[in-house]
This record gives structure tokens, C-alpha cells and sequence, in this order.
């Protein structure tokens, strides 16, 4: 099954865009992912600048790539999060933030729903990103969270993204949030609760990235198999789980990215735990068509030699005959 291959430029922000295009390009990519952050896309520009996306297209089109999703993790975190912190004002725009959590969160969903109008301009029609979560905090489960409480977290979700999934579905729009740590969605069950929280809105489907799944004991497969009328976009990330020995610790320590003493870590694309060619029958089942993305995010390994080596592991999947059409292929008359 053909699919494009894109680059996810969020790991590439510190250099410009045109350099980034360059790069892909070079190495065969087909596309990319854009991030809105850096110069890479920056949605106010798209809105207030009449020939800003005219530029990117042209950009695109001068090194022969092609877009068919931005993403915008960034600011999509600060709609549900508590508490909003130093980490937000170290990501977001400085026009977004402000000394009140509140007015952040209401600036952070209005960035959103402006990106969907920017997406529209682009024209491409899923927007990949995070939610944020006003309940992860209480994820150890002590002091202990009750019932309500939890039930509380998915309403402030639903109460603060049915308004900006309506501005998507007038926008033509979909947004593809990735199941990920800290999110509301963060696993099997979570995603499950999502879902019916703003009752299974077409235009709220999910972003497939197995590198979170996989230290969390989760199939990322059969998660495939099981959200199949939602998956709207993937992002391949590969994650390896350290053998254990009575120190290493699933949830990191706090330590950074590529330290030996973490219990898991990112690592390049099929040199980790993620089953990848059953993955990638599993979207072949679905029938999935849209692009396969190409994160880099392997703190171990420099991204120049990662990036075009992921690109190879990844096409060759990416030619993975489904089932059904080679074997009537291989029986079919003459």
C-alpha cells in the first residue's frame, strides 16, 4: 500500500524551514509534517499575512515536498492543563501567555481553533496535537482522587474543546490527538473515556504514535485494530524498554532523554519494542491511506543519520502488500 512518508519538523524548529525542506528533500521524503513553532509555521502569520501561505506552498512546491498535516502540541497542552507553569511559558508564544492560568488556557484554545482556520488555508484537514489534561496530576492516586473528581476532568474537557471542535467542523477540520503521558487520552481506557466525553465527534479522532504505548505494556496493534474509524494520523517513534535491575523505573526518574539509568527511552526507528510490521499490517486492515510520519526524537543518536535511516526502515514497511490483494494477485488468471 503506497502512503507518503512525511517529516515531523518539530524536532528540527531550531533550524529554518527552508533548511528543513532542503534536508527532507534530499533524503526522499515525500513531505511534511509541519510544526507551528519556529519559523516552520506560525499560524498568526497565516491568518493576518495574505501571501504567508502562498510562500510556504512555494517553499514546498520549489523542493518538491507536499503537506497534508500541521501540528500544534505546543499550545494544544495549555487548553485543559493544571496547573499552567514555568513549562508553558517556556513553550508557548509570547503573545499567548499571561500571569493568570485561566486567561493562558482561554488564549491556548483560541490559538487552536485558529489553527484549524490556518489549516484550511494551507489546505490540508487534520491538525495533530495534545490536549492538555486538568487531571493527570493525580495520576499516582494519592492524595486519592475520587470518582467525581475524574469525572470533573473529562467534562472540563469536553466543556473546553466541543466549542473549538465546532470552529474545525466549519473549517472542514479534523484534529488527530496523540495518545501520550499528561494528556487526557494516554492510554487504552483513557482514549475509550475520551471519546465518549464529547460523544464521539467525527471531527476528534486520534494521532497513532506506539512509542508511548509500548512502556505502558500496551499493543499499539491492536490499538490500531480496536480505534480503526479513528485513527487520522500516524507518527512512527520507536521506544525501547530497558531489562530490568532493581533500579530502572518505567516512569523515567526524571532523568534526561538518553541516560543509561532510565527504564525506557526513545531510540531510532526499528531498534526498539514497537511490533512494527504487525503495526503496519494492522493499518493495511484498516485501510489506512493517509501519511506515515517519521518523528525523530532519539536523544541518543544524531538526527542527521537518524532521520534518512528511519526513512529507509519505514518505506520498506510502507510496502507491505495487504493481505486479501496479494493473494488474489498470486491466484488470479492470466
Amino acid at each position: 500500500m503506497t502512503r507518503p512518508i512525511t517529516l515531523f519538523t518539530g524536532q528540527w524548529a531550531d533550524l529554518p524551514f527552508e533548511e528543513v525542506c532542503r534536508l527532507a528533500a534530499e533524503w526522499g521524503y515525500d513531505g511534511l509534517e509541519i510544526a507551528c513553532w519556529g519559523d516552520h509555521f506560525e499560524v498568526d502569520r497565516a491568518l493576518a499575512e495574505p501571501d504567508y501561505v502562498t510562500r510556504k506552498l512555494e517553499t514546498l512546491d520549489k523542493h518538491n515536498l507536499k503537506v497534508w498535516t500541521i501540528s500544534n502540541h505546543l499550545v494544544g497542552q495549555a487548553v485543559c492543563d493544571s496547573p499552567i507553569d514555568e513549562r508553558h511559558k517556556g513553550i508557548l508564544p509570547g503573545r499567548l501567555w499571561s500571569d493568570d492560568a485561566e486567561t493562558v488556557r482561554r488564549n491556548a484554545a483560541e490559538e487552536i481553533k485558529n489553527t484549524a482556520r490556518a489549516a484550511a488555508k494551507l489546505g490540508v484537514n487534520t491538525v495533530v496535537g495534545f490536549t492538555g489534561s486538568s487531571i493527570w496530576h493525580t495520576l499516582a492516586m494519592f492524595p486519592p482522587a475520587s470518582a467525581a473528581m475524574i469525572e470533573a476532568g473529562y467534562q472540563d474537557f469536553a466543556d473546553r474543546w466541543n466549542p473549538i471542535l465546532d470552529v474545525f467542523e466549519a473549517e472542514g477540520v479534523r484534529f488527530a490527538h496523540e495518545v501520550h503521558p499528561s494528556e487526557i487520552a494516554y492510554d487504552y481506557y483513557t482514549t475509550v473515556k475520551t471519546l465518549e466525553a464529547i460523544g464521539h465527534r467525527a471531527s476528534f479522532g486520534l494521532n497513532w504514535d506506539p512509542s508511548h504505548m509500548v512502556w505502558q505494556e500496551l499493543d499499539p496493534a491492536n490499538f490500531i485494530l480496536d480505534f480503526a474509524d479513528r485513527i487520522y494520523h500516524v507518527d512512527c517513534k520507536d521506544a525501547k524498554v530497558r531489562s530490568r535491575d532493581g533500579r530502572r523505573g518505567r516512569l523515567g526518574s526524571h532523568l534526561p532523554w538518553a541516560d543509561l539509568r532510565r527504564g525506557w527511552d526513545f531510540v531510532s526507528t526499528g531498534h526498539g519494542d514497537v511490533p512494527w510490521e504487525d503495526c503496519f499490517r494492522a493499518l493495511n486492515a484498516i485501510g489506512y491511506e493517509g501519511p506515515i510520519s517519521i518523528e525523530w526524537e532519539d536523544a541518543g543518536m544524531d538526527r542527521l543519520d537518524g532521520a534518512p535511516e528511519a526513512l529507509g526502515y519505514i518505506t520498506r514497511l510502507n510496502r507491505i502488500t495487504p493481505p486479501t490483494a496479494s493473494f488474489d494477485a498470486a491466484f488470479s488468471s492470466e
